[in-house]
C-alpha cells in the first residue's frame, strides 16, 4: 500500500495506515447494501479497498490537491469530489456513509449525518470515547438518546493511536449507525421528543423519580413512580441509564400524550 503523506494540520487530518483496521472497516461496509459515500478520502487508504467491493462509490475530500491525485487513481464507478462534507448535498436515495472523521470535527459531522436523509447505514471512525458514548457504553449521552428512536448505534472495536499518521493523542473507535426500519416514534415527533430528552438530561433532581416528575408535565408523580416500578428501575437511576425503548415509552407516557 502506498505510504500516506502527512496530513495538513489545519484540516485536522490523521490518516489511517494500519492494514488490519482497514480490513475490519471494509468488512463492516461489505455487510451493508447500496452505493457508498466516503467522508474524507485522504490519499485513498479506505477508498481503494472499498472500491474493490464493486459498488458505486463517491469520495468527498476537502483537500483539493489530494482529491485531484486520488481521482487519477480510481476506476469507475468510483468518483472523487472536492468538497467540504459539512456543505455537501447528500442524495435522498438510499446509500451508505463511511469515513475516518477528523477528530476535531466529529460532533459537527455526526450532527450533519443524523439530520441527513437517505442513508441507511454508517460506518465511522471517531475518537474512542466518542464511539463509546454514542453507542451507549457505560450510559447514553443526551445526543444518543435524542436520536435513539430513529437510529441504532453500535461499537465495532477500538483502534489504537498507532494506526494513524500523524499519530493523534487518543485512540479511535469504529462506530456503526443504522437507520431503524421501524422507528420507535414517528418522525413528526422529533423536535418535541428531543426537547423532552434535553429537559430530562438537564433537569434537577437526585434521580429519575424527581427528574421525570418535572420533565413530564402531563404525567403525575404517581404515573412516573409506577412506570419506574414496571421497568424495575430504582428511583435514583439517571437518564443515562435508560434504553432506547424506555425513552420512547416515557415520551408516549407524558409529553407525547399531552401534545395530542
Amino acid at each position: 500500500m502506498r505510504t500516506q503523506r502527512p496530513g495538513r494540520h489545519e484540516l485536522g487530518q490523521n490518516f489511517l495506515v494500519d492494514p488490519t483496521t482497514i480490513d475490519t472497516f471494509v468488512h463492516l461496509v461489505a455487510d451493508t447494501d447500496g452505493p457508498i459515500i466516503e467522508i474524507g478520502t485522504g490519499d485513498g487508504a479506505l477508498t481503494l479497498p472499498l472500491q474493490r467491493l464493486g459498488r458505486p462509490l463517491t469520495g468527498v475530500e476537502i483537500d483539493g490537491r489530494r482529491a485531484a491525485r486520488l481521482a487519477r487513481r480510481v476506476q469507475p464507478p468510483t468518483t472523487i469530489v472536492h468538497a467540504d462534507f459539512l456543505r455537501f448535498r447528500l442524495p435522498t436515495a438510499p446509500h451508505v456513509l463511511v469515513g475516518n472523521l477528523p477528530f476535531h470535527q466529529t460532533t459537527g459531522m455526526l450532527r450533519r449525518i443524523l439530520h441527513a436523509p437517505g442513508w441507511t447505514e454508517a460506518v465511522l471512525l471517531v475518537q474512542w470515547e466518542v464511539a463509546r458514548r454514542r453507542a451507549g457504553v457505560g450510559g447514553a449521552t443526551m445526543m444518543t438518546a435524542q436520536w435513539w428512536p430513529w437510529f441504532a448505534f453500535g461499537l465495532a472495536g477500538r483502534v489504537p493511536a498507532t494506526a494513524f499518521r500523524p499519530r493523534p493523542g487518543v485512540d479511535g473507535g469504529l462506530l456503526t449507525v443504522s437507520r431503524r426500519e421501524r422507528p420507535l416514534l414517528p418522525a413528526h415527533d422529533l423536535k418535541r421528543y428531543q426537547a423532552f430528552v434535553q429537559r430530562a438530561f438537564t433537569g434537577r433532581g437526585r434521580g429519575l423519580a424527581e427528574i421525570l416528575a418535572a420533565s413530564l408535565p402531563h404525567s403525575s408523580r404517581r404515573d412516573v413512580q409506577n412506570w419506574l416500578r414496571r421497568q424495575r428501575l430504582p428511583a435514583g437511576a439517571l437518564p443515562k441509564n435508560l434504553t432506547a425503548e424506555q425513552w420512547a415509552e416515557l415520551y408516549r407516557l407524558g409529553e407525547g400524550a399531552g401534545a395530542r
